[in-house]
């Protein structure tokens, strides 16, 4: 661990102040510090620092009157003061800095703001830059652009106060507290050459997954990954309490650091001349260690597991700010985090110190008379893509390199009849994900917590190991220093890794146990909302969908219990624009394997595959299940009663999900047998946006398609894989939604066998016929005798289960016949 530090006290009890005082920030000299910036370099870095400070509190406060030209009037200060300061000269002082590396070094370096709503410092940096006003060509670089990009903040039309997709060069939304660091390292990933300036809020470090994020060096290779400098912005705040990290003793802060493998630079003051000479001694120092690292790894000379640096950055949190606000100490307070000076539009002594605070960055010496940045900041600047702000890693969309897939139907199992035959599912998708990872070594990746086999994805292991950087012990299997799977006991890892890389433009699976791929509930919510914005950006290009692979599903968890059974996933995704998402539920492996190479080609989507992992019957045939697919809902006319196709049927079955098309296909088998006369049609949903209406989802189906499909008063007996008031939700609008009687998923669980889960929640083959039998007008007396061997039938296999361990031979041996 190295200290660089000023001897200043950056406490904020040294602040004093008169009862009711507002007091301006106070000055400071640059002559007399000492470090490795000559006077030139520190006189360049602390102007751009000063300056972006000065455009950040401008975004904050005002409306117009950028640059002070005449005294601050009521009506130049925005009605409503949103935003945030309390972070933003730490994160301006981390971009000065990181530019000046870059210029030195040629780096190819991008930068995460992790602290929460810091958006008005990456604003300011990428408008220096000439970003800003290259993207956007009305906020141009000069007062007038000034002036639109002060009024465009947290302003209706605008744009947010955090960084989002409007933002240039960010790749990490600003709301996302608690995954900057996995998307820095997940952007780092197969990039070799990149650096990646992560910038962690002390608040943000409380959070679980960010605490996880630490651990995420255990699979950065110096071989062949970039590197990721992570830097804790400790200014000791949240919103209204102090962090944690900021109140433990150093030396602990120290030891929790070498003990994630990382060896801490602590960067300490609040003199800005000395923390400047103490934050370029530090960076230099990094980043000559990260050199030194891939150097050695590259070169082979050094195989052991890296110690990567990192830097502690202790500032005052509002650095810069006002010191005391009617009489309170704000400067080094929690009172910063937000808008220290919030009257300053009713408030003529607040008004007058925020004038104050504005000229004390002295913007008559950053921007000339046309408010263009001086030829000093410029200095500053890197060129084109080495920009952070343009670099285009940023905007994975413009890197993205189509996937090399081997054609799925060569994957395909044979189906001599309808359920002949059974297969895992995800045991054949893995032989084709194994093929889709040997052929694009350098931009696929397969991200699993710890379940790869237990999905059945093993083959995959055949050509890639497991990514593992840590030590590797005498007998652990298929750990590789450059491995293709990332496998990690944290589902936040796995998410915010695949999401930096995904946003970065590559492609990658994230497969997970259903039941605990909510502990990502959040993480997916907010990657979702960044696609929705970032589609409406016209300079972002469109990048490689979200593809999650559900498999230990609700109804095959009968081993593992009630904690292992939840379908409910599908219910957080459908909240989510239209636009962005989309649910499969493939019923066999042929369907799973055409979904899957569906979801790999897509792009700027969030598609949830959910599938068994148990051997199931195979319903269709390779050509079949294409065509099945590409329709995304279809009538199975052989499963249904086709004596005469023309019939309109008396009873619709209709099913999504594999256990919930064999148990519909066993009723149609029981109906078809004991009511021959009863005209069914079995209908299987693979799409599930198939059932809203064509102007809710791009995938809907037209009512008349609809209708055509489900008839228009006909009962639906819909088995579907998960809470059953989702689809009601979906078809809500439908003609024919009176008539329409879901079975699914009533959080009915245990651990005991796969027929007596379904039956526990009503969804087997024996209530679906005694569905039919009450709902189909006049069945009731006719087939009263078939309803009573139903309940029968319900029971013995129940006792059964009681009595052997195992579920009744004619359930567990079933298979499909067709009727002569």
């Amino acid at each position: 661990m190295t200290r660089l530090t000023s001897a200043e006290d950056t406490s904020a009890d040294n602040v004093g102040g008169r009862g009711g005082e507002t007091l301006p920030p106070r000055p400071y000299r640059l002559d007399e510090s000492t470090g490795p910036l000559d006077r030139d370099e520190l006189s360049t870095i602390d102007a751009w620092w000063r300056a972006a400070n000065y455009l950040a509190v401008g975004q904050i406060y005002l409306r117009s009157n950028p640059l002070l030209r005449t005294p601050l009037a009521p009506e130049q200060i925005k009605p409503r003061l949103l935003g945030h300061f309390g972070t933003v000269p730490g994160l301006n002082l981390v971009w000065a800095h990181a530019n000046r590396a870059i210029l030195a070094r040629d780096l190819d370096a991008v930068f995460v703001a992790g602290p929460g709503h810091g958006g008005p410092g990456p604003n300011a940096c990428a408008w220096l830059e000439g970003t800003y006003s290259e993207l956007y060509s009305h906020i141009p670089r000069d007062a007038e652009g000034m002036a639109a990009l002060f009024a465009q903040f947290s302003y209706p039309g605008g744009v947010p106060s955090h960084c989002a997709p409007e933002t240039p060069g960010s790749f990490h939304e600003g709301g996302e507290l608690g995954y900057s660091l996995l998307h820095a390292f997940g952007a780092a990933l197969d990039n070799p050459e990149l650096t990646v300036f992560c910038v962690v809020g002390d608040g943000e470090a409380e959070t679980g997954p960010l605490a996880g994020s630490w651990h995420a060096n255990k699979f950065l290779s110096p071989l062949r990954d970039g590197a990721v400098l992570p830097i804790l912005a400790l200014n000791e705040y949240k919103i209204a309490n102090p962090t944690i990290m900021a109140r433990i003793p150093e030396s602990e802060l120290v030891s929790l650091f070498r003990g994630y493998g990382y060896d801490p630079v602590i960067v300490s003051g609040s003199d800005p001349a000395a923390v400047h000479q103490a934050m370029a001694a530090a960076l230099d120092g990094c980043l000559d260690r990260i050199a030194g690292i891939q150097r050695a790894a590259r070169e082979g000379t050094d195989g052991a597991h890296p110690v990567w640096p990192m830097i502690v950055l202790r500032t005052p949190k509002g650095w810069t700010c006002p010191p005391v606000v009617d009489g309170e100490p704000v400067e080094g307070t929690f009172r910063a985090h937000q808008v220290p000076l919030p009257g300053a539009r009713t408030n003529a002594e607040h008004r007058a110190v925020l004038e104050q605070w504005l000229a004390s960055y002295r913007p008559g010496e950053l921007f000339d008379a046309a408010g263009q940045p001086v030829p000093e900041l410029l200095k500053l600047v890197p060129v084109g893509g080495r920009r952070m702000s343009a670099n285009p890693v940023s905007n994975g969309g413009t890197l993205v390199r189509d996937l090399r897939l081997p054609d799925w139907r060569s994957y395909g199992v044979d189906v001599a009849s309808p359920g002949a035959s059974k297969h895992e599912a995800t045991r054949v998708l893995g032989a084709w994900l194994r093929d889709v990872t040997a052929a694009n070594p350098e931009n696929f990746l397969t991200f699993a917590p710890d379940e790869l086999a237990s999905n059945r994805l093993q083959d995959i292991l055949s050509v890639t190991g497991r990514d593992w950087q840590a030590e590797i012990g005498e007998y652990d299997v298929k750990l590789d220093r450059t491995g293709r799977v990332i496998e990690v006991l944290s589902e936040h890892m796995c998410q915010g890794l695949l999401e930096g890389y995904l946003l970065t433009g590559r492609h990658g699976v994230f497969t997970c146990y259903e039941a605990f791929i909510h502990i990502v509930d959040a993480m997916f919510n907010q990657h979702a909302k960044w696609l929705d914005a970032s589609s409406a950006v016209p300079w972002r290009l469109p990048i490689p969908s979200l593809n999650y692979l559900l498999s230990s599903h609700v109804w095959r968890q009968d081993h593992n219990g009630f904690t292992h059974q939840d379908p409910g996933f599908l219910d957080v995704v459908l909240n989510k624009s239209p636009e962005i998402v989309r649910v499969y539920l493939p019923p066999d492996a042929n369907t799973l394997l055409s979904t899957y190479d569906h979801c790999l080609r897509s792009r700027q989507y969030v598609n949830v595959v959910v599938a068994g992992k148990q051997p199931q019957e195979d319903w269709l045939s390779v050509e079949e299940a294409a065509v099945h697919c590409a329709r995304g809902a279809g009538i199975w006319e052989w499963a249904g009663h086709n004596d005469d196709p023309g019939t309109t049927p008396d009873v619709v079955l209709a099913c999504a999900g594999d256990v919930p098309t064999l148990e519909t296909l066993a009723a149609a088998s029981i109906l078809r047998e004991r009511l021959p006369q009863l005209r069914i049609r079995v209908i299987n949903v693979v799409d599930l946006m198939r059932l809203q209406p064509e102007g809710e989802h791009p995938h809907g189906l037209s009512d008349r398609v609809f209708d055509t499909m489900f008839t228009t008063d006909r009962p639906i007996i819909f088995a579907f894989h998960g809470y059953p008031w989702l689809i009601h939700r979906l078809a809500y609008r439908r003609t024919n939604h009176a008539g329409l009687h879901v079975r699914g998923y009533k959080e009915k669980g245990t651990t005991t066998t796969p027929f007596d889960m379904v039956m526990l929640n009503d969804i087997d083959r024996y209530h679906l016929v005694m569905d039919v039998i009450d709902r189909v007008p006049g069945l009731r007396q006719q087939a009263a005798a078939l309803r009573q061997d139903m309940v029968d039938a319900r029971w013995t296999a129940r006792t059964w289960t009681r009595e052997h361990g195992e579920d009744i031979p004619e359930v567990a041996n079933w298979t499909w016949s067709h009727p002569a």
